[in-house]
């Protein structure tokens, strides 16, 4: 027992509050070295305003991320990531006293930085505006006068995290990024047992200066009553075990201001092994070297584990000598020791935790691998840290012993269970009422798809593993950041990360009603029907600044010739038989033979493009090309081009040249006299849109700073 005196010779950890380090009052939490037992730190967070924080982070945090737009925070991100991998070295010192690896660690550390700059590379994704706009334009009346759109702003309020102990960088780090993308500040609480390293990394975030005041906010005490604080434009996210995500779901303060609440909850996720796998095929070593991975890494404290396994029943003994030949080259101990491939539980109330789930599970199936009793530490005294060694239980009957689909040991604990069919695995599976993930290792396509769809309702994410990319696999646990993590039912029901559906989160989506113009100076996207700003000089003679949203040029017209498709046709090489044999149209939509589309866009671009030198540098590409009516030849066609949208660039090195990226309209319509049109029978009227397309431009700025 640790005493009084001991305790304030022990690292006292500081809260962050209202912009500074808070030590919290009384005596706290004593925190303990997972390898050696030795205590390292007193948490508390008694004293604290959580009231005040929430309102700080609101007002002062929240005001300033919502003024930059997504690619100033997606550079500050960036920078950020850039800092902490610098200091990764003393990451990792802290990190081996939560009995982590240093496999571990890399996970835990450089995993969530390498979540920053996925977030921040994100940036491009989205517009560099302080809000963004959600899918297509919705046209609401016959002459298009009144349109609708979506458009999405940060919400007003704070990102609550709650996060596990079993990755106190990660599980930080994984979701700060998005709500700061979104321009949404944080409060972060770690699980207290390892919020030790937690506080490392914040410490760093505050010194480097590169957040903005209120951005972030660290609580490593306990977090008890915050929830009486939230509002409905606040965001509640939770990581850990199943029963305290449902108690905190149904605070009577989430319920009644709406607050949107995320959980992540642990689960009884499986790794699923095909019937088309036998030893002598290179996916029988991968699925054992799949499981293996996953009962020890973080000495499986992991919410993704692999926590069933499910083979054929063929394949139960080949399967349980092989991991049971693998796990016992598992070295425990203490990780700093080399050989060492396996460290300690977080600490010795969840190796408690564990064990008594581990007796829970024996009463229904048995132990076929691992003494929880008798194993060996190498480095370490098994007796003062918190070390465990691997257990695989046998479920014979699976169907009927339902302990294993509801009961989880939240450490290096698996079971294996036989299976008949692919049907029966796909059982299996849902028996565990929604998991995080599941795998299958398949080289079958077959089984692959008819599990897939018979298992994906029920699961966040799956996996499907076979030789084919096995190396380059990021493997069953790991989550990644441009996909979702989470997972239905005992999986929590919610999502995290999930790329740019993750930011969408932190974001209110509002509904837009009125006339194109509107619209268009609101959005600082131009919208079709908007009114056109027309200049003497040409828009391709302007510099990045000068253009504006909305600015057209309408170009001279083109009478499209029977010569002009047959040598547009041997120019690209494009005979399709529409264009050249007027004998095989009967069946089709064509009256005559018909000009290309691509040839209608190129014509077109010769009709707005400037053919001089100036600041345009380049053409970046096309987006949303459509060809929407048949041009004939003795039709005619211009083209209304338009700027769309202004995008800017970001220099790459002090010597670059400052530029952005303008999206162009390209509404190609025809021009042909409506006498012509209705002599000839061709539908339509003049000036319908023939083709339709957004180009790119990179165009050079004035000023060239």
């Amino acid at each position: 027992m640790t005493t009084t005196k001991e305790k304030t010779q022990i690292k006292k950890l500081d809260n962050y509050a209202l912009g500074k380090w808070i030590s919290g009052e009384g005596e706290g939490q004593t925190l303990f070295n997972a390898i050696t037992g030795d205590p390292v730190a007193i948490a508390s967070s008694k004293g604290l305003d959580f009231g005040a924080m929430c309102n700080y982070a609101r007002q002062t945090g929240g005001s300033k991320l919502h003024k930059m737009t997504f690619h100033e925070r997606g550079r500050m991100i960036r920078a950020l990531a850039l800092h902490l991998l610098s200091k990764k070295d003393e990451f990792y010192q802290t990190s081996w006293a939560t009995g982590a690896t240093k496999v571990d660690s890399w996970v835990d550390i450089e995993g969530g930085i390498g979540n920053l700059f996925a977030y921040a590379s994100l940036r491009r994704q989205f517009p560099d505006e302080t809000f963004c706009v959600d899918g297509d334009v919705a046209k609401l009346s016959k002459n298009n006068t009144f349109i609708g759109h979506h458009i999405c702003v940060p919400k007003d309020g704070v990102a609550i995290h709650i996060n596990a102990f079993n990755f106190p960088v990660w599980g930080m780090l994984e979701k700060v990024a998005v709500n700061w993308l979104a321009g949404v500040p944080a409060i972060v609480k770690p699980a207290t047992i390892t919020s030790f390293l937690t506080e490392a990394v914040v410490r760093e975030i505050i010194a480097s200066g590169i957040l903005p005041d209120g951005a972030l906010q660290l609580i490593c005490g306990s977090a008890n009553g915050i929830l009486d604080h939230v509002v409905n434009q606040d965001i509640v996210t939770f990581t850990g075990s199943a029963s305290t995500g449902k108690m905190l779901k149904s605070h009577p303060r989430i319920l009644s201001e709406s607050v949107s609440f995320n959980m992540e909850a642990d689960s009884l996720n499986c790794c699923v092994l095909g019937t088309d796998v036998s030893p002598e095929k290179p996916e029988f070593d991968i699925f054992i070297k799949e499981v293996v991975r996953e009962i020890t890494t973080k000495a499986g404290q992991k919410c993704t584990a692999v926590r069933r396994i499910i083979v054929p029943e063929n394949r139960v003994d080949e399967v349980r000598v092989a991991l049971g030949k693998r796990l016992s080259q598992t070295i425990i101990g203490d990780p700093n020791v080399e050989g060492v491939r396996m460290g300690a539980l977080a600490g010795m109330s969840q190796r408690e935790e564990v064990l008594e789930k581990v007796e829970q599970l024996s009463k229904t199936q048995k132990i076929i691998i691992g003494d929880y009793e008798n194993f060996e530490v190498k480095g370490a005294d098994k007796t003062k840290g918190a070390f465990m060694p691997p257990i695989v239980f046998l479920n014979e009957n699976p169907f009927k012993n339902l302990d294993c689909h509801n009961i989880e040991a939240f450490g290096p604990v698996s079971t294996l269970m036989p299976y008949k069919t692919t049907e029966d695995a796909i059982e299996l599976a849902r028996l565990g009422k929604g998991s995080l993930v599941s795998s299958v290792i398949t080289n079958d396509s077959k089984i692959a798809k008819q599990y897939v769809l018979g298992a994906a309702s029920m699961h966040g994410r799956i996996l499907i593993l076979n030789e084919a990319c096995s190396k380059e696999s990021t493997g069953h646990g790991s989550p990644m950041p441009l996909l979702v993590h989470g997972g239905p039912g005992r999986a929590g029901g919610g999502e995290e990360m999930g790329g740019k559906r993750g930011v969408f989160h932190y974001l209110q989506r509002t509904a837009l009603q009125g006339s194109p113009t509107m619209l268009t100076n609101i959005l600082n996207q131009y919208q079709q029907g908007g009114k056109y700003i027309i200049k003497d000089v040409h828009p391709f003679k302007q510099h990045f600044e000068e253009l504006e949203i909305g600015e057209t040029l309408l170009t001279e017209t083109h009478t499209v010739t029977e010569e002009d498709i047959v040598n547009f046709a041997n120019l690209s090489g494009d005979k399709f038989y529409a264009h050249l044999d007027p004998s095989s149209l009967e069946g089709t939509i064509f009256k005559r033979t018909v000009a290309h589309g691509y040839f209608v866009l190129s014509r077109a671009a010769g009709l707005f493009v400037d053919p001089h030198k100036g600041p345009v540098l380049l053409n970046y590409g096309i987006d949303e090309c459509r060809f929407t009516k048949p041009v004939y030849p003795g039709m005619s066609f211009g083209v209304r081009f338009t700027c769309k949208e202004k995008i800017e660039q970001e220099k790459k090195t002090p010597e670059d040249i400052s530029k952005g990226i303008v999206k162009w309209l390209v509404d190609v319509y025809d021009a042909t006299p409506q006498e012509f049109l209705d002599k000839n029978g061709y539908e339509g009227q003049t000036g319908d849109t023939i083709a339709i397309a957004t180009i790119l431009t990179m165009v050079r700025k004035k000023n060239q700073d």
